[in-house]
């Protein structure tokens, strides 16, 4: 298996996704609002490329129950249902609702990312479940960074770190690109100390300065969801099947076998 991260959106356009499997992360908060929105029961999440595209797309879709979310430059965006906080995604707000979202840097990432030949959504708050889904599709794979407004984003890199790691450990004969070797690089700096994203990672320092801590608090942590949104026909839902992680799987931040009996 091969694993090749896209650090930051600037390669998007040269990428060759065909054959390949695609996980796309953009922790702060994008890919973390739709784990938790699949988590809570939502129907689906569509992403989109801007506000009219999701208006447009609602109204196709009526009369089912449909949530306009999303955000630009942080904030919520005028008329829409949701904001882009995982937060506010709990089952009474979006269970068995479709979600329309449009974002800075998520979105455009997962329309890429539909290229592939299997595509899912990766954050920090489902680590275990993105790397073991990674591994069943048994193809290779690339791990596209959202970032920040085109440029590189540390939290993304981090995560994507975090997830070539576990995919190293749990498999014989994987090999890592040299951006994935970095990004593993900077997965086992900040693995045991994600708080440190808070003051480092700029988009962390500014969705601080807006009051949006809680956020951090709940994007911020390793697997604290067991779901792999997985993206097709240009639609998230909920992965099918349970999967197990392999007994010589081993915890980034701690080295002990990594599962379901781990004390996390």
């Amino acid at each position: 298996m091969r694993v090749h991260v896209a650090l930051t959106p600037g390669e998007f356009p040269e990428l060759a996704l065909g054959g390949r499997a695609a996980l796309v992360v953009d922790v702060l908060r994008a890919t973390s609002l739709v784990v938790a929105a699949i988590k809570a029961g939502c129907a689906r999440v569509i992403p989109v490329a801007n506000a009219a595209a999701a208006r447009e797309r609602a109204r196709a879709l009526l009369p089912e129950p449909v949530l306009l979310a999303g955000e630009r430059g942080g904030e919520p965006i005028d008329g829409f249902d949701l904001g882009n906080s995982p937060l506010d995604c709990t089952p009474e707000s979006v269970g068995g609702r479709n979600i329309l979202l449009t974002t800075t840097n998520g979105t455009a990432a997962m329309l890429k990312a539909s290229e592939a030949d299997a595509a899912a959504v990766a954050a920090l708050t489902n680590l275990e479940a993105a790397a073991l889904w990674a591994l069943s599709t048994g193809r290779d794979l690339t791990v596209l960074c959202a970032g920040d407004r085109g440029s590189f984003s540390l939290e993304d890199a981090v995560c994507a770190g975090l997830l070539a790691d576990r995919i190293v450990r749990a498999a014989a004969g994987v090999a890592l690109s040299d951006a994935a070797q970095a990004a593993r690089c900077l997965g086992t700096l900040y693995g045991t100390r994600l708080d440190r994203l808070r003051r480092d990672s700029g988009w962390a320092r500014h969705l601080e300065v807006r009051a949006r801590g809680a956020d951090l608090d709940c994007c911020l942590r390793i697997d604290t969801s067991p779901v792999v949104p997985v993206l097709a026909n240009g639609a998230i839902t909920a992965g099918s099947g349970a999967l197990t992680w392999p007994a010589a799987g081993a915890d980034t931040r701690t080295g002990r076998p990594s599962g379901p009996g781990t004390n996390r």
